[in-house]
């Protein structure tokens, strides 16, 4: 009775149920009234006919005929009480076979099961929920961001104001509540003043209004709210916003970054406590030409070689792999480690030839302040004069224009050009650029921006050298948030692993343990009481509350998960 009771309570409160009801009664009270027309001209016709029946017979024939049943035991033998049978029989067919059935369903089962999906998204959380992450949209970041918590076995829920999209989201396995984002309820529900972080992904405006509103029940909870424009993230941040991530602007220096490498000097992109972590160009370098074990770069500075960036993805470093022109190593060690490799590598020219920037919209314009910091030459190739004019002061040059126009390319220098960074947000269009400026100028560094992960591959093929992307980009912020770390971008698809050495490796060397043969994963590092081990040998035991580092991707790192438990 109970679960009746609560059914019957949805159904009378659905508003479009209630809406669409009267319509439906009008529907069976038009068949109603066809039946007892049809049942009196039924009989007006048998008295013609000199026949005579009961009203039930009456009411029996019209029925048998509409549902198109038709016994054939009263049948009528002038041509009149057959033409009228016909009529009958069509209206039957139109409206028991096809009207009736299709407003019952449309105007009473379908917003019915509406209902009951809707019914099965929650409201709220369970008073002891705690140290979760609040994500207030579902966007283009989401799927990644809940990937990777997961993977950190971080708890999370998901914000949803729609509560049919609600039960669709937790039927795919994602955890989420119905509640509007602007409403504070919502956040009490959720247990926001319990939360480890609130995640504000939606427009500046919103953000704005959703850090104000969490703050009126969670004072001290960390807020992360992106940023789309410069001038937002004041308001944000006087709005009670503890983290704002202008993530366009970012992306744009992170980009411009990995330009610079092939300046010979090395070049610096993140830190993880004691150990900093830079990349650098091997080309007229003595590591050119080397394997990584010839280079005996370990023996020599103390560094490690994490990984190998060579116009595709990040490789994961192997003794017999080779260095060549194009490869741009990612090394990670102390800054004494680094002194001794910069005098290892000392006497490189600086390239002074122009870096090419095609697309000048956010993320572009970034990019050109980022790199005129830096006193880089840039050119810059956009189609639109406003922005072309608004970044006149950032660039060298501006050429205004399609990229696609082989003329305007010539003259903007991409045969000299030692770097070309696309900014454009359509993946087709930079996949198509990667490939043409590749061939232009095939030894010149491409770096991409990307939209779309499936896109990643293509890119690479077409090209590109280095391809980052905004999600990759906002995923790895939030978890350096997080893990009150900084942000360390190693790359699409790569990223940095702090993994307690699992009790099936307790005693083994890390030449038998096989995390490298049997996942993939580079162990770059080690840590034990507080101290971190990054010169170390394949006949190192590994102990008990040992903690490892490892780079490498999300399938790498689940794999190490099946193996090793």
């Amino acid at each position: 009775m109970k679960a009746l009771s609560t059914q019957l309570s949805f159904f009378l409160g659905n508003k479009e149920i209630k809406r669409n009801l009267p319509l439906l009664f009008k529907i069976i009270g038009v068949l109603i009234a066809m039946l007892v027309v049809f049942t009196v001209i039924f009989h007006m016709i048998m008295v013609y006919e000199g026949q005579k029946h009961s009203w039930i017979t009456g009411l029996y024939w019209t029925l048998t005929v509409m549902s198109t049943l038709g016994f054939g035991d009263i049948t009528f033998h002038s041509d009149l009480g057959r033409l009228f049978s016909i009529l009958v029989l069509i209206t039957g067919i139109i409206m028991v076979l096809i009207v009736l059935p299709f407003a019952f369903i449309r105007f009473f089962y379908a917003p019915f099961l509406e209902e009951q999906i809707r019914s099965r998204a929650p409201r709220s959380l369970a008073p002891e929920t705690e140290s979760h992450v609040i994500i207030c949209s579902y966007d283009a970041i989401t799927p990644g961001l809940i990937s990777r918590l997961e993977r950190d076995n971080i708890e999370y829920v998901l914000i949803e104001e729609d509560p049919t999209a609600a039960a669709n989201w937790i039927s795919d396995g994602i955890k989420t509540v119905v509640g509007e984002v602007d409403n504070k309820e919502t956040y009490s529900r959720i247990r926001a003043s319990q939360a480890r972080m609130i995640v504000a992904n939606r427009d500046d405006m919103m953000n704005t209004n959703i850090t104000l509103t969490v703050r009126e029940v969670a004072p001290n909870v960390p807020i992360a709210a992106f940023s789309s424009d410069h001038n937002a993230r004041d308001i944000l941040e006087l709005s009670g916003a503890t983290h704002t991530l202008p993530l366009k602007q970012w992306l744009g220096e992170q980009l411009a970054n990995r330009i610079n490498v092939l300046n010979s000097k090395l070049h610096f992109i993140g830190e993880y406590e004691t150990l900093k972590i830079a990349e650098l160009s091997v080309q007229d370098t003595p590591l050119c030409g080397k394997t990584i074990r010839e280079t005996k770069l370990r023996e020599e500075t103390g560094l490690t070689i994490v990984g190998v960036w060579d116009r595709g993805p990040l490789r994961t470093a192997r003794p017999n792999m080779l260095l060549t022109d194009s490869s741009v190593p990612v090394v990670m060690g102390t800054e004494s480690q680094f002194d001794k490799l910069q005098a290892l590598i000392e006497g490189g020219d600086a390239n002074d030839t122009p870096v090419l920037l095609i697309g000048g919209g956010t993320v572009g314009a970034a990019a050109a302040r980022a790199l005129a910091a830096q006193n880089v030459d840039v050119h810059l190739v956009e189609r639109d004069r406003k922005r072309c004019n608004n970044l006149a002061g950032d660039c060298v040059t501006v050429f205004p224009g399609d990229a696609a126009d082989y003329e305007l390319l010539s003259e903007a220098g991409i045969t000299e050009a030692h770097a070309v960074l696309l900014t454009t947000n359509d993946d087709a269009i930079n996949v198509y650029l990667a490939a043409y400026c590749r061939r232009l100028n095939p030894k010149t560094r491409i770096v991409s921006r990307i939209t779309h992960e499936r896109n990643i591959e293509a890119l690479y093929r077409a090209g590109a050298d280095f391809v980052l992307s905004y999600t990759t980009l906002a995923i790895d912020a939030i978890s350096a948030i997080l893990k009150d770390r900084k942000l360390v971008v190693l790359g699409e698809g790569v990223d940095l692993f702090a993994r307690k050495l699992p009790l099936s490796l307790e005693g083994k060397t890390l030449a038998a343990s096989g995390i490298g043969a049997l996942t993939g994963l580079n162990v770059i590092a080690l840590k034990k009481d507080d101290e971190l081990i990054t010169n170390f040998l394949p006949t190192l035991e590994l102990e008990h509350d040992m903690e490892l580092l490892l780079v490498g991707s999300d399938e790498e790192v689940h794999k190490f998960s099946e193996i090793f438990g």
